[in-house]
């Protein structure tokens, strides 16, 4: 697998008209891409992929879906069927409406991919950089070592 780095893709136009309808209020997929879509970019994952063969899923795609996925406490088949289904989702991953092409394997293979390449905390750190940056995150009293309060969700 190779890799072109390109980000996350442009939404698409009919994407974002049905989603802005059916959403009025956003949800959560189309806060984080609205408000954080600069966090998911390919770069940091250039190491993890070669530069031949034919182009997957874009990293920051599945990044993206990561996150959500976790958000949502859903396992990899579930985020997948989300990706498929799921305006708000389709909208957050810049997918066009009909695209039904998202195979769940790929989410463990890019896990793989991260924890071969010592990338595992890439999106993480990212994510809570930003989010300290725009004081998205902030310190809520006591809490566990890892855990972090989001003031935006």
């Amino acid at each position: 697998m190779s890799l072109l780095p390109k980000g996350l893709p442009a939404v698409p136009e009919q994407t974002a008209a049905i989603a802005r309808a059916a959403f009025p209020d956003g949800s959560l997929p189309i806060r984080v891409r609205d408000r954080l879509a600069e966090v998911f970019a390919d770069e940091p994952f250039a190491d993890a992929f070669g530069t031949r063969g034919a182009p997957g899923i874009s990293p920051a795609v599945l990044s993206l879906v990561t996150v959500l996925q976790f958000a949502e406490n859903l396992t990899d088949r579930q985020a997948a069927a989300m990706a498929v289904r799921a305006i708000d989702w389709k909208y957050a991953l810049g997918m066009e409406l009909a695209d039904t092409r998202f195979d769940f394997t790929v989410l463990s293979k890019f896990r793989a991919r991260l924890a071969g390449h010592d990338l595992e905390r890439v999106v993480f750190d990212r994510l809570l950089t930003h989010c300290r940056g725009a004081e998205l995150v902030g310190a809520g009293g006591k809490q566990r070592t890892g855990v972090v309060k989001l003031r935006v969700w």
